[in-house]
Protein backbone atom coordinates (compact mmCIF):
# COMPACT_ATOMS: atom_id res chain seq x y z
CA UNK A 1 0.00 0.00 0.00
CA UNK A 2 1.03 3.19 -0.79
CA UNK A 3 -0.13 6.44 1.98
CA UNK A 4 0.22 9.80 0.28
CA UNK A 5 -0.67 11.98 3.55
CA UNK A 6 1.36 11.86 6.78
CA UNK A 7 3.15 13.82 9.08
CA UNK A 8 5.93 11.66 9.93
CA UNK A 9 9.23 13.96 9.61
CA UNK A 10 10.28 15.02 13.45
CA UNK A 11 10.00 18.34 14.28
CA UNK A 12 8.51 20.08 11.72
CA UNK A 13 4.71 20.86 12.70
CA UNK A 14 2.16 19.22 14.34
CA UNK A 15 3.14 15.31 13.64
CA UNK A 16 6.26 13.55 14.76
CA UNK A 17 7.70 15.74 17.79
CA UNK A 18 10.81 13.53 18.40
CA UNK A 19 12.86 11.36 16.17
CA UNK A 20 12.07 7.82 18.06
CA UNK A 21 8.48 8.94 17.57
CA UNK A 22 9.29 8.91 13.39
CA UNK A 23 10.92 5.61 13.56
CA UNK A 24 7.92 4.03 15.21
CA UNK A 25 6.14 5.27 12.99
CA UNK A 26 7.92 3.62 9.91
CA UNK A 27 8.26 0.66 11.90
CA UNK A 28 4.60 0.15 12.71
CA UNK A 29 3.57 1.47 8.88
CA UNK A 30 5.62 -1.19 7.30
CA UNK A 31 4.17 -3.25 9.13
CA UNK A 32 0.88 -2.86 8.20
CA UNK A 33 1.59 -3.61 4.58
CA UNK A 34 2.37 0.17 3.55
CA UNK A 35 5.93 0.32 1.13
CA UNK A 36 5.80 3.62 0.63
CA UNK A 37 5.24 6.92 2.50
CA UNK A 38 4.88 10.51 1.34
CA UNK A 39 5.96 13.00 4.49
CA UNK A 40 3.73 15.98 3.95
CA UNK A 41 4.59 18.65 6.58
CA UNK A 42 2.36 21.61 7.03
CA UNK A 43 2.43 24.86 4.90
CA UNK A 44 0.36 27.25 6.71
CA UNK A 45 0.28 30.35 9.38
CA UNK A 46 1.60 28.11 12.14
CA UNK A 47 4.30 26.05 10.24
CA UNK A 48 6.74 27.25 7.68
CA UNK A 49 7.75 25.31 5.04
CA UNK A 50 11.32 24.71 3.52
CA UNK A 51 11.91 22.36 1.12
CA UNK A 52 15.72 21.99 1.91
CA UNK A 53 15.06 21.01 5.65
CA UNK A 54 12.40 18.53 4.68
CA UNK A 55 14.75 16.43 2.46
CA UNK A 56 17.37 16.36 5.43
CA UNK A 57 15.05 15.80 7.33
CA UNK A 58 13.72 12.98 4.62
CA UNK A 59 17.21 11.46 4.20
CA UNK A 60 18.36 11.02 7.52
CA UNK A 61 14.93 9.13 8.61
CA UNK A 62 15.68 7.34 5.91
CA UNK A 63 19.22 6.54 6.57
CA UNK A 64 18.04 5.40 10.22
CA UNK A 65 14.89 3.09 9.10
CA UNK A 66 16.36 1.38 6.12
CA UNK A 67 14.94 0.94 3.21
CA UNK A 68 11.67 -0.25 3.40
CA UNK A 69 9.23 2.04 4.17
CA UNK A 70 10.64 4.35 1.09
CA UNK A 71 10.14 8.23 2.25
CA UNK A 72 8.94 10.25 -0.65
CA UNK A 73 8.30 14.23 0.23
CA UNK A 74 5.29 16.44 -0.29
CA UNK A 75 3.18 18.86 1.41
CA UNK A 76 0.13 19.43 3.18
CA UNK A 77 -0.92 22.80 1.34
CA UNK A 78 -3.20 25.18 2.84
CA UNK A 79 -5.16 27.45 1.06
CA UNK A 80 -4.25 30.70 1.61
CA UNK A 81 -3.68 33.23 -0.55
CA UNK A 82 0.20 33.62 0.14
CA UNK A 83 0.57 29.91 -0.49
CA UNK A 84 -1.25 29.75 -3.59
CA UNK A 85 0.78 32.96 -5.02
CA UNK A 86 3.98 30.81 -4.46
CA UNK A 87 2.44 27.68 -5.99
CA UNK A 88 1.98 29.65 -9.19
CA UNK A 89 5.59 30.58 -9.02
CA UNK A 90 7.40 26.95 -8.36
CA UNK A 91 4.74 24.57 -8.18
CA UNK A 92 7.52 21.55 -7.29
CA UNK A 93 8.15 22.96 -4.17
CA UNK A 94 4.83 21.60 -2.81
CA UNK A 95 4.05 18.92 -4.92
CA UNK A 96 4.28 15.16 -4.43
CA UNK A 97 7.72 14.02 -5.48
CA UNK A 98 7.80 17.30 -7.34
CA UNK A 99 5.52 16.15 -10.02
CA UNK A 100 1.70 16.84 -11.08
CA UNK A 101 -0.05 16.16 -7.19
CA UNK A 102 -0.68 18.35 -4.59
CA UNK A 103 -2.56 17.51 -1.45
CA UNK A 104 -4.72 20.71 -0.64
CA UNK A 105 -6.65 21.53 3.38
CA UNK A 106 -9.07 23.69 3.70
CA UNK A 107 -9.52 25.41 7.09
CA UNK A 108 -11.73 23.69 9.26
CA UNK A 109 -14.74 26.11 9.56
CA UNK A 110 -14.51 28.11 6.18
CA UNK A 111 -14.17 28.10 2.29
CA UNK A 112 -12.31 30.35 0.10
CA UNK A 113 -15.91 31.94 -1.89
CA UNK A 114 -13.40 31.61 -5.32
CA UNK A 115 -12.17 28.04 -5.14
CA UNK A 116 -13.69 27.42 -8.57
CA UNK A 117 -11.15 30.21 -10.32
CA UNK A 118 -8.57 28.35 -7.65
CA UNK A 119 -8.48 24.97 -8.86
CA UNK A 120 -9.36 25.56 -12.39
CA UNK A 121 -6.07 28.06 -12.22
CA UNK A 122 -4.23 24.84 -11.11
CA UNK A 123 -4.81 23.07 -13.53
CA UNK A 124 -4.39 24.71 -15.84
CA UNK A 125 -0.98 25.11 -14.71
CA UNK A 126 -0.76 20.91 -14.19
CA UNK A 127 -1.32 21.19 -10.82
CA UNK A 128 -3.50 18.48 -9.54
CA UNK A 129 -4.98 19.51 -6.09
CA UNK A 130 -6.20 16.54 -4.05
CA UNK A 131 -9.05 17.59 -1.47
CA UNK A 132 -7.92 15.84 2.15
CA UNK A 133 -10.03 14.98 4.36
CA UNK A 134 -13.53 16.21 3.30
CA UNK A 135 -14.71 14.36 5.63
CA UNK A 136 -13.67 15.92 8.71
CA UNK A 137 -14.42 19.88 7.59
CA UNK A 138 -17.64 20.84 8.98
CA UNK A 139 -18.56 22.62 5.79
CA UNK A 140 -18.11 19.65 3.26
CA UNK A 141 -19.19 17.15 5.59
CA UNK A 142 -22.52 18.84 6.05
CA UNK A 143 -22.75 19.67 2.04
CA UNK A 144 -20.19 17.47 0.13
CA UNK A 145 -22.48 18.68 -3.26
CA UNK A 146 -19.94 21.34 -3.13
CA UNK A 147 -17.06 19.37 -4.79
CA UNK A 148 -18.96 17.64 -7.24
CA UNK A 149 -18.16 20.98 -9.58
CA UNK A 150 -14.48 20.80 -8.38
CA UNK A 151 -14.50 17.20 -9.05
CA UNK A 152 -15.55 17.58 -12.94
CA UNK A 153 -13.13 20.44 -13.40
CA UNK A 154 -10.47 17.51 -12.41
CA UNK A 155 -9.95 17.75 -8.33
CA UNK A 156 -9.48 14.19 -6.79
CA UNK A 157 -10.57 13.34 -2.95
CA UNK A 158 -8.53 11.89 -0.54
CA UNK A 159 -10.02 10.65 2.48
CA UNK A 160 -8.41 9.46 5.96
CA UNK A 161 -8.21 6.05 6.84
CA UNK A 162 -9.41 6.83 10.86
CA UNK A 163 -12.30 8.62 9.61
CA UNK A 164 -13.45 5.12 7.88
CA UNK A 165 -12.86 3.40 11.50
CA UNK A 166 -14.88 6.04 13.90
CA UNK A 167 -11.24 8.00 14.79
CA UNK A 168 -13.11 11.04 14.20
CA UNK A 169 -16.34 10.40 15.05
CA UNK A 170 -19.91 9.60 13.85
CA UNK A 171 -20.58 12.59 11.73
CA UNK A 172 -16.98 11.88 9.75
CA UNK A 173 -17.54 7.93 9.74
CA UNK A 174 -20.91 9.15 8.29
CA UNK A 175 -19.38 11.72 5.77
CA UNK A 176 -16.85 8.97 4.68
CA UNK A 177 -19.12 6.36 4.06
CA UNK A 178 -21.56 8.90 1.90
CA UNK A 179 -18.70 10.54 -0.50
CA UNK A 180 -17.47 6.40 -1.25
CA UNK A 181 -21.22 5.56 -1.65
CA UNK A 182 -21.24 8.92 -4.36
CA UNK A 183 -18.30 7.54 -5.99
CA UNK A 184 -16.42 10.86 -5.00
CA UNK A 185 -13.09 8.75 -3.07
CA UNK A 186 -10.16 8.64 -4.89
CA UNK A 187 -7.86 7.73 -2.16
CA UNK A 188 -7.60 6.29 1.47
CA UNK A 189 -4.34 7.64 3.16
CA UNK A 190 -3.57 7.82 7.00
CA UNK A 191 -2.86 11.73 7.73
CA UNK A 192 -1.02 10.22 10.49
CA UNK A 193 0.64 12.75 13.60
CA UNK A 194 2.24 9.58 16.19
CA UNK A 195 1.75 5.77 16.89
CA UNK A 196 -1.09 6.33 19.06
CA UNK A 197 -4.50 8.71 18.44
CA UNK A 198 -3.39 9.05 13.98
CA UNK A 199 -1.40 6.09 13.76
CA UNK A 200 0.22 5.20 10.06
CA UNK A 201 -2.12 2.65 9.61
CA UNK A 202 -4.13 1.06 6.19
CA UNK A 203 -4.46 -2.27 6.26
CA UNK A 204 -7.79 -1.82 8.29
CA UNK A 205 -9.78 0.77 6.48
CA UNK A 206 -9.06 -0.97 3.16
CA UNK A 207 -10.55 -4.32 5.10
CA UNK A 208 -14.12 -1.42 5.89
CA UNK A 209 -13.88 -0.79 1.88
CA UNK A 210 -13.22 -3.94 0.06
CA UNK A 211 -16.09 -5.49 2.46
CA UNK A 212 -19.02 -2.48 1.24
CA UNK A 213 -17.59 -1.31 -2.14
CA UNK A 214 -15.57 -4.61 -3.17
CA UNK A 215 -11.44 -5.43 -3.54
CA UNK A 216 -11.18 -3.42 -7.25
CA UNK A 217 -11.94 -0.17 -4.92
CA UNK A 218 -9.97 -0.86 -2.38
CA UNK A 219 -7.21 -2.09 -4.24
CA UNK A 220 -7.46 0.94 -6.35
CA UNK A 221 -8.00 3.82 -3.01
CA UNK A 222 -4.92 2.34 -1.76
CA UNK A 223 -2.61 1.33 -4.05
CA UNK A 224 -3.13 1.52 -8.00
CA UNK A 225 -4.44 5.06 -7.46
CA UNK A 226 -1.75 6.29 -5.02
CA UNK A 227 0.87 4.61 -6.98
CA UNK A 228 0.28 6.84 -9.68
CA UNK A 229 0.46 9.73 -7.83
CA UNK A 230 4.00 9.03 -6.60
CA UNK A 231 4.98 8.52 -9.90
CA UNK A 232 3.20 11.33 -11.37
CA UNK A 233 0.86 9.60 -13.90
CA UNK A 234 -2.76 9.46 -15.01
CA UNK A 235 -5.01 7.76 -12.65
CA UNK A 236 -6.08 4.41 -13.93
CA UNK A 237 -8.92 3.97 -12.07
CA UNK A 238 -11.35 7.49 -11.79
CA UNK A 239 -14.60 7.02 -11.28
CA UNK A 240 -17.71 8.82 -12.04
CA UNK A 241 -18.92 10.91 -9.17
CA UNK A 242 -22.91 10.23 -8.52
CA UNK A 243 -25.14 13.38 -7.91
CA UNK A 244 -26.69 13.42 -4.72
CA UNK A 245 -30.05 13.22 -5.03
CA UNK A 246 -30.31 9.83 -7.09
CA UNK A 247 -29.81 6.79 -5.03
CA UNK A 248 -25.73 5.55 -5.49
CA UNK A 249 -25.21 3.07 -7.70
CA UNK A 250 -23.22 0.06 -7.08
CA UNK A 251 -19.62 0.29 -7.10
CA UNK A 252 -19.12 -3.19 -9.56
CA UNK A 253 -21.09 -1.11 -12.33
CA UNK A 254 -18.18 0.91 -13.41
CA UNK A 255 -15.93 -0.14 -16.18
CA UNK A 256 -12.07 1.62 -16.21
Amino acid sequence: MVDIHCHILPGLDDGAQEESVAHQMAQMAAGDGITHIVATPHSNHRFPFDPQVNRQKRDALQQAIGESPRLLLGCDFHLSYENIEALRLQPERYTINGLRYLLVEFADSSIPPNMDEVFLDMISRQVVPIITHPERNAILAESPERMLSWLQTGCLVQVTAGALLGRFGKRARQAAGLLLRHRMVHFIATDAHNTTSRPPLLAEARKVVAAGHGEEVAQALCETNPGAVIAGRELAWKPQPEPFGAAPRKWFTLHR
